[in-house]
């Protein structure tokens, strides 16, 4: 089977999970011995193609339809998934050769060409939706398009001409990752096949690393309790909630120490950060490092100088960091918000809390904090069900059963 990957981006200094997902499932399809590749705008890119863990990556010029669009704004879209367009991007799928299958990671114009290509070369085409679209938050959603307040559209035209908005009508399956979205989808496209897949794992990769070097090299005291959050540097993550609720899990913990990791995506919300731990004086507290590749055992050696991982997110369609966190041995405290709560059980492999209610989290820390055995019966139970149910081999072997599912249900080349 041949199948193209298309995403709006896809470069290691601005990764996230749909990159992951994207990456460790084409590794194994190729392993399986079919050919897969990834097509995308060279947004953010220094380079056109690039092989990375052995996956091809072609990158192509584009462009966003307005006009008087500064140079900061489409740094910005670039960043947050603003709605381009690209010519080459057509051109290019359309000369991809013996195609069996497009699997589109983004919607919008972009999804619009990969769904006018397909329907030209009459084969299927699969969605999957990573960012979440019934249930993002009107704040969050307002984030995106922020960036073009004061520019003129002229892209509708180019949107209509590819059916942008015909993405997921005409889609042989749309994949979700989190389970109301699921249901959410079913209920918006009755009929339509909507299939419940969650992102993966590699358990292996995570089981081990030197927390302690970690902790040495970043100036973190060998007995403090720390606290860890993986995330864009960005609203959507929530990483100011921990920062503002600091004072309060010392009353919990005196020993507590919080652990930032992430991209910066959004510049002023980095501001915001850094400025609010000056003010309050705890800088000495949190150690922020927004530079740390996703495929780099820093990362792994990251976890396992944590002693609880912390997800705080205000929107998150599932959340693979909780997965990698399950996965290196640590209990996990999680907003209860979009797909969090299809996987993570209360009390049983994680405790949730509610983003709105600041109070919900420090009582879930102070629960794993006063009772150490709970947290580690919890990281325990979490990092079995990582290994068991979560584990990139599974969760391709199904992403293989819905390629040829919807392959058999839409003969269009016969």
């Amino acid at each position: 089977m041949n199948i193209v990957h298309v995403t709006r981006r896809f470069v290691r200094s601005h990764w996230g999970g749909t990159e992951t997902v994207v990456l460790e499932t084409c590794k194994r399809l190729q392993a399986m011995g079919h050919e897969t590749h990834i097509l995308c705008p060279n947004a953010l890119a220094k380079e056109n193609s690039e092989i990375i863990e052995g996956v091809s990556v072609v990158r192509v010029p584009y462009f966003y339809p307005y006009f008087g669009l500064k140079s900061e704004a489409k740094d910005l879209l670039d960043r947050k998934g603003g709605n381009l367009f690209s010519f080459s991007f057509m051109r290019t799928l359309q000369s991809e050769p013996n195609l069996d299958l497009i699997h589109l990671h983004t919607g919008k114009r972009l999804g619009g060409i990969g769904r006018h290509i397909a329907r030209k070369k009459r084969i299927p085409y699969v969605v999957s939706l990573h960012g979440g679209l019934f249930d993002v938050p009107t704040q969050e959603a307002a984030t995106w398009t922020e960036p073009t307040q004061g520019a003129l559209e002229w892209g509708k035209l180019l949107g209509w001409w590819v059916g942008s908005r015909r993405v997921m009508d005409d889609a042989a399956a749309i994949i979700c990752v989190g389970g109301e979205e699921t249901a959410q989808t079913r209920k918006s496209y009755p009929g339509k096949k909507v299939v419940h897949l969650p992102n993966g794992v590699d358990p292996r990769r995570f089981e081990s690393g030197d927390g302690h070097a970690f902790r040495q090299i970043h100036g973190i005291p060998a007995d403090a309790y720390a606290i860890i959050t993986v995330g864009r540097i960005d609203p959507q993550k929530n990483q100011l909630l921990a920062v503002k609720l600091l004072r309060r899990l010392v009353e919990v913990q005196p020993r507590v120490h919080l652990i930032i990791i992430g991209p910066v995506t959004h510049e002023e919300y980095h501001r915001e950060l850094v400025r609010s731990i000056r003010e309050m004086g705890i800088g000495d507290r949190v150690t922020m490092i927004p530079g740390l590749e996703t495929g780099s055992q820093a990362l792994v050696d990251a976890y396992h100088a944590g002693d609880l991982f912390l997800l705080p997110s205000v929107h998150e369609p599932f959340g693979i960091v909780v997965l990698e966190a399950w996965a290196s041995g640590l209990p996990v405290v999680a907003s209860n918000v979009g797909g969090i709560p299809s996987f993570v059980v209360p009390f049983e492999d994680g405790l949730l809390f509610e983003s709105d209610n600041p109070e919900s989290l420090v009582q879930a820390v102070q629960v794993l904090v006063q009772h150490p055995e709970k947290a580690r019966d919890m990281a325990q139970a979490g990092c079995k069900k990582a290994r068991e149910q979560y584990g990139w081999d599974i969760i391709t072997d199904r992403l293989m059963a819905i390629y040829e599912e919807v392959l058999h249900e839409n003969p269009f080349r016969k």
